[in-house]
Formats: C-alpha cells, structure tokens, sequence
C-alpha cells in the first residue's frame, strides 16, 4: 500500500498485513492532530519504506514527545503532516489511514485490509461514536473492553 503527506514531497509503502488497526481517541493523538481521532494503521517497520527521492531526511523532520521517547515521528518539513511513527519498544511503525492512495472515487485502495476493527484508548474520547466496533480503554485486545 502507497501513502503520502498532504503535498506529496513525501512518500512511503508498505508492505504485508496490519498488525492493527484502529481508531485511536487518545489525547495525545488528539492534540497532534486537532481531531477527536485518528484512523491508525500499525505494521512492523520492517514492513514500512520511504519511496520519495533520497536523502530522506532532506524532505522529514523526526521529533519524539517527551512522554513517549521511544517513538520517533516523521513529519513532512513542507506541509508539516505527520505521515509515519516508528515505536522503537514494539518494532512497530504506524501510519495513518487518511494518508493512503485513494482510487478515482476517493476511497482508500485495499480499504478491507486497513479497516478499523476497533476504537481505542475511547476513554479519553472527545465524542460518541455509534458503530458496531468494540471500544477499548487502551489497546484492543490489550485492555479493558468497554461495555458502553
């Protein structure tokens, strides 16, 4: 799967299956993004590559938040999009949904593959949401069910 920054200066692949897939309410994605939450994708980084021209780094700014070291997030040094995160503990990357190619009627290509199959860290929403996915306190699977 093809992803891409708001300009296009930057570009990644990746490559398998997700190992999840979600829809993240927590505050700190919240307050990246200025959206009550995000559609995430997770893979393992050995899964992830920049496509656009090398050097890389010529077109990313990389910056970590001090509550969470461990992961380094890229971000676009032209539009300021933030297109990938890299979780140095887990061996994990993590891009978002609205970053991915698109067919000709806007959808995300592969959409069945990157569905979300749960909201997570819901706790810390800022808004309901009435679907059927399950909502988690923290990870799916990883943390309290909750029975809303």
């Amino acid at each position: 799967m093809k992803g891409a920054c708001f300009c296009g200066a930057v570009s990644y692949e990746v490559t398998g299956d997700p190992t999840l897939r979600a829809f993240c309410h927590c505050t700190l994605c919240q307050r990246l993004t200025g959206s009550p939450f995000i559609h995430t994708v997770h893979f393992p980084s050995s899964a992830f590559s920049w496509t656009h021209g090398a050097p890389h780094e010529d077109r990313l700014d990389a910056y970590a938040v001090a509550s969470k070291p461990h992961k380094t997030r890229w971000r676009c040094k032209t539009c300021g999009a933030c297109v990938m995160s890299a979780n140095a503990k887990t061996g994990s990357c993590s891009v978002w949904g609205a970053h991915l190619a698109r067919d000709d009627a806007g959808k995300i290509i592969d959409w069945d593959r990157v569905k979300p199959t749960a909201h997570m860290f819901y706790g810390t929403r800022m808004l309901d949401v009435d679907d059927s996915l399950a909502k988690w306190e923290g990870y799916e699977n990883g943390s309290a069910r909750l029975d809303l």
